[in-house]
């Protein structure tokens, strides 16, 4: 079956096999810098996001792919569309702020030169639920700015479908990436 590729790996080299290793190695590198250099830029731990489930419909449906931000200057209102993780929760939520409570710091005496220092907590509903979400926030009582990850810019329908198939089919994601280093090993150039 991979007859015909492991005698073009024989008359390759050595060397040229390392090449093309260090080639792929590096498209992974660059891609992790691109992902690090978006959360940077996003101030965002994750800057896209894929919708796994139908709560937010129709605003947001299965599998599309969302684009964060989380802005260090703005407090976040109701209506925003905002990701959040609760601690011990592996998987981030999409839904949006339905409540916003704004507390003045506890430090007696100190004013607060900007709205940023004050606290804020948000209570936040799935569109297409019939509740709010305190039952998923495990025990707390709101959310705090410290638990979300990002406010939703921007959308691509559907595009997501792809990370959804390869976390549902484990098989798919190895194949995929089997081949797609077997093609970088067999390139010619």
């Amino acid at each position: 079956m991979f007859a015909d590729e492991l005698k073009t790996l024989r008359r390759l080299g050595v060397r040229h096999v390392l090449l093309q290793v260090l080639n792929f190695v590096s498209v992974l590198a660059s891609g992790l810098m691109i992902w690090k250099g978006l959360g940077l830029v996003t101030n965002t731990e994750s800057p896209i996001v894929v919708v796994l489930s139908g709560s937010m419909e129709p605003a947001f449906y299965r599998g599309d792919l969302l684009f964060l931000t989380n802005p260090t200057d703005a407090r976040y209102q109701t209506g925003d569309i905002t990701v959040y993780k609760i601690p011990g929760a592996d998987i981030p939520i999409v839904h949006r702020v339905l409540e916003t409570h704004d507390f003045p710091p506890n430090n007696k005496g100190a004013v607060a030169a900007s709205p940023l220092v004050q606290k804020q907590y948000l209570l936040t509903k799935g569109d297409n639920n019939a509740i709010d979400d305190i039952e998923l926030y495990q025990g707390l009582e709101w959310l705090e700015r410290k638990h979300i990850v990002g406010k939703v810019r921007g959308f691509l329908p559907y595009v997501g479908y792809v990370t959804i198939a390869m976390n549902d089919f484990p098989q798919l994601k190895y194949a995929l990436l089997g081949g797609l280093g077997l093609l970088a090993l067999i390139q010619r150039e």
